[in-house]
């Protein structure tokens, strides 16, 4: 597929695999024919993906604990990775107010267990931390926030990932800088895409309600986020592994979100989840919709917007679907999920489709 040639018979490890992204990641991967390996907790009840699609097949999966440093290493060790993508974490907000310790041990020393790893092994060339628009200190301003900005974040979840991306910027400086792994944190914006069943995400919410003609609850509808569907960042982050391998002086911190344009309220973004579920619907009393519920929970930012220049301008990256066009795959998908057709295979068709 076009663009992922250089993947090949690499060998690529990919933390946290057995998560939506991570099984997203692993399935082009393997499309793009690397020898892929992945190291994470067994998959969440709520998190069928892995399972379902059967990710595992084709692969080497390692179930461990990212804060278990001598199960890390000695999966590294036993693998010996030349990419290194680091996408396990603790990823959701409120579970965050109710487990902080938890998030941060997961986030932050997951994070240098995993570099003490690299840094006492030999072989990665190229290492990608995959964290989150949410690192930056949000002032809620009405522009996006560019790589220099502070990074701050209010909440435990976005916190220890502000200082997981800290802790790798030290290590590349501390001690890759002339020997060692090219070493980057990508910054990443709200995804969506097929397949996604976690708790307190907007989309997967949205399709759980529809599929059983219920009204879809927004606790915030006027809260603005980059979303975009996961196949963007993913090739965004294969691009950055890439681009580093061949020229170590592009590695750093990259943000990685669409356009302003696709940086909309949550209530836009369940618009055109209705529209297109209702596209298919023949009969009007089962037609999805919405209301705004706020249910008094803990803080949440309602305003933040990525600036994505720089990965635009130094690696040449630029978004293919828009958020119209990612909404209507993610609920194409879903329905014929629901209708009982393999998950694997409904992957595989927009990879395809995206990579070609």
């Amino acid at each position: 597929m076009t663009g992922l040639e250089f993947y090949r018979d690499k060998r690529v490890l990919v933390t946290g695999h057995t998560g939506f992204k991570g099984s997203w990641l692993c399935a082009v991967l393997k499309a793009a024919g690397a020898h892929v390996s992945g190291y994470s907790l067994a998959p969440d009840a709520d998190k069928p993906l892995f399972e379902s699609a059967g990710i595992a097949e084709g692969m080497h999966s390692f179930t461990g604990d990212i804060r278990s440093f001598e199960a890390l290493l000695s999966c590294l060790r036993e693998t010996k990775p030349e990419i290194i993508f680091h996408l396990a974490a603790q990823p959701i907000v409120r579970e965050s107010y109710l487990f902080p310790r938890e998030t941060f041990e997961t986030n932050i020393m997951g994070t240098v267990n995993l570099l003490e790893a690299v840094r006492l092994t030999k072989g990665v060339r190229s290492f990608v931390n995959v964290t989150t628009d949410k690192v930056y200190r949000n002032t809620e301003k009405k522009e996006g926030y560019k790589e220099e900005d502070a990074l701050n974040g209010w909440d435990p979840y976005s916190n220890s990932k502000s200082c997981s991306d800290l802790v790798t910027q030290s290590y590349r400086r501390s001690f890759f800088l002339e020997k060692g792994p090219a070493v980057s944190t990508a910054r990443a914006g709200n995804v969506i895409g097929g397949g996604d069943h976690a708790k307190d995400r907007i989309i997967p919410d949205c399709i759980r309600a529809a599929s059983k003609n219920e009204t879809i609850i927004l606790r915030h509808p006027e809260s603005v986020r980059p979303f975009q569907h996961v196949l963007e960042p993913l090739a965004a982050y294969l691009l950055l592994a890439e681009e580093q391998w061949e020229d170590k002086e592009l590695a750093g911190a990259y943000n990685v979100g669409p356009g302003p344009e696709d940086c909309i309220t949550t209530g836009k973004l369940a618009d055109l989840f209705c529209e297109a579920w209702n596209r298919e619907n023949e009969n009007p009393l089962k037609a999805a919709r919405w209301e705004s519920c706020p249910d008094g929970g803990p803080h949440e930012a309602s305003f933040l917007m990525l600036d994505s220049t720089k990965i635009h301008e130094v690696l040449h990256f630029t978004p293919k679907w828009n958020i119209r066009e990612a909404v209507e795959k993610t609920a194409e998908f879903a329905r014929a999920e629901l209708a009982g057709e393999n998950p694997g295979g409904l992957m595989n068709i927009q990879i395809e489709e995206y990579f070609s």
